[in-house]
């Protein structure tokens, strides 16, 4: 049984980081309530900033970013995402100016083929399915991943990235992402040999309905300690 217990090098690290300020008002309820089932993160809690809510650029933005660059631009943008600003002369990335794209130049850009494909299917999505009227702030998480995931090559961590970020849905659990697996086998002490998905997610079990919170504050934990080097 995988349990909420604090090694002492992690509480070490955790007393000797430096505090830092921070400009969002985080849900108290949220923060009480991770505070009271998961030690680790309390430490955690007690030591960084709560997360930065994402100013959004827009849905498809977040979406093209998530295929081209494997990343939510909510703090730099991506390489590739800037050689697609290239090609629009930084005109806005939109359906429109996505699929007006000459076909080579995405070659040329060295853009996969697959990236490429992913776009074309998602900018006409967009246009066809009339996406752009929707008010998806609106929809459930399962109506959400049901739209999206009908797009062949968005996957369930762009999706879930999508409603982590960019919607800030309170109860998303990215087990597949790289970087949350990484800090979480490192502050959890888990086995990354022996279904280490299923090891997160019995980590993560106390943590609902906030889970997202938990997984914000573990990712910005490892940008600090980074930052720290």
């Amino acid at each position: 049984m995988i349990s909420e217990q604090v090694p002492a090098d992690f509480v070490r690290k955790v007393h000797s980081a430096i505090f830092q300020s921070s400009s969002i008002s985080m849900s108290n309820s949220a923060i009480k309530h991770l505070r009271s089932r998961a030690p680790i993160l309390t430490n955690i809690i007690k030591t960084i900033p709560p997360p930065k809510s994402y100013a959004q650029n827009s849905l498809f933005y977040d979406l093209v970013s998530c295929v081209v660059d494997q990343q939510i631009p909510h703090r730099s943008r991506g390489i590739y995402v800037k050689k697609l600003e290239q090609l629009i002369e930084n005109e806005p990335i939109t359906p429109e100016s996505i699929l007006n794209i000459d076909e080579r130049a995405f070659a040329e850009q060295k853009i996969a083929n697959t990236k490429h494909q992913t776009l074309m299917r998602l900018a006409h999505h967009w246009q066809t399915e009339q996406w752009q009227a929707i008010d998806w702030s609106k929809l459930s998480d399962v109506a959400i991943k049901e739209k999206l995931g009908a797009v062949k090559g968005v996957g369930n961590w762009t999706i879930e990235m999508i409603l982590l970020f960019s919607l800030e849905r309170p109860d998303v659990f990215p087990a597949d992402d790289y970087h949350l697996k990484q800090m979480m086998t490192q502050l959890y002490g888990l086995n990354p040999k022996s279904k280490l998905k299923a090891q997160m997610i019995e980590v993560s079990e106390p943590w609902q309905p906030y889970r997202s919170l938990g997984v914000r504050y573990i990712l910005d934990w490892k940008a600090h300690l980074k930052n720290r080097l």
